[in-house]
């Protein structure tokens, strides 16, 4: 990656960026490569593409519609964003006093952490940024509503076991639903309980699947049952209808997909989340197959590492004629 003081060589104009999270810019690149797209240069963790836009699960946040001006001044740069629209955050990588002075200038856009459960924002948020002092790249449309692709929330650092709990409580903001009160669900996978405890907090039934314990204030929480079996080994419809049907498994990828695949067959589950996590190298084939289910799409959350999370719902299967019979 190019360092904060180097250059931005633009040979071409920007059609598309990517933005990585922290520490995966490699593979998004891989991923970008794999799509046969050529990454130009790199700003900070933004990759900035002559070609357009592709879906990309290992970026945080695509700008769709990237745009170069060159500014005569601060007051010119707040202007000129002012005139677009309302809503903008800044991606800062050098020309950082600049960069405030400008931000100074414009509407206030604060990334406030999530009370879960909330859905996304639903405001419309560009973004924009310094190449050069005088220089200033923006795009009006992208595809996160949240500022630089940050989803943070206000945490409960005591009840939950783990902090596993966050990367559901980001799905279900993402996908604006989550476990209500009368609803069943499966997690599968459970100890030592964070998706189980978050599942619970939000007043659904869940029946916690695996053979290990799960911590025992998440065990003693109303409308928790543990079965001590593998998660791999229960059939979906030993189960019944579930609305939603959860994943954590530390497994591999090939291996996830095939238990993905054996619960939308079985035709038992209304949702899926699922996270497909990585040992070593990205396997990017796997994840195409994830994203390529009809129904489902894959994404590298902000509270994910070295993984992906998998969505999946039903109704959206349904057009595509993606459902097994009744």
């Amino acid at each position: 990656m190019q360092g904060d003081e180097a250059p931005v060589v633009l040979p071409h104009p920007v059609r598309a960026a990517y933005l990585a999270a922290e520490g995966f810019e490699d593979a998004l690149a891989e991923e970008l490569g794999r799509q046969g797209v050529e990454i130009m240069a790199w700003h900070g963790r933004l990759a900035l593409s002559a070609s357009p836009p592709v879906a990309a699960a290992w970026a945080l946040d695509i700008w769709l519609e990237p745009e170069l001006h060159s500014i005569a001044s601060i007051g010119a740069a707040a202007a000129l964003l002012r005139g677009r629209q309302r809503n903008w955050a800044c991606h800062a990588v050098r020309h950082h006093r600049r960069a405030t002075l400008i931000a100074d200038r414009l509407p206030p856009v604060a990334a406030r952490p999530l009370v879960f459960p909330a859905a996304a924002p639903t405001g419309h948020l560009g973004g924009w940024t310094l190449l050069a002092p005088d220089m200033l790249l923006l795009s009006t449309r992208k595809s996160s509503p949240f500022v630089n692709g940050a989803v943070p929330f206000v945490e409960d650092r005591v009840r939950p076991p783990s902090r596993a709990y966050l990367k559901l409580w980001e799905a279900c903001a993402r996908l604006g639903a989550w476990p209500m009160p009368g609803e069943r669900c499966v997690d599968l996978g459970a100890s030592p309980g964070g998706w189980t405890w978050a599942i619970a907090q939000c007043g659904a039934e869940v029946v916690a699947v695996d053979r290990a314990d799960l911590a025992p204030q998440v065990a003693a929480m109303p409308g928790v049952t543990l079965r001590r079996e593998s998660a791999f080994g229960i059939e979906p419809a030993e189960l019944g209808a579930v609305d939603w049907m959860f994943s954590d498994i530390i497994a591999y990828p090939t291996r996830l997909l095939a238990l993905a695949r054996r619960w939308i067959a079985g035709g038992t589950a209304r949702r899926i989340v699922m996270t497909i996590k990585f040992q070593g190298t990205t396997d990017h084939e796997t994840a195409a197959a994830f994203a390529a289910i009809p129904g489902g799409r894959v994404l590298h959350l902000w509270h994910n590492k070295h993984e992906l999370t998998f969505l999946w719902d039903r109704e959206a299967a349904a057009p595509a004629g993606a459902l097994p019979p009744g």
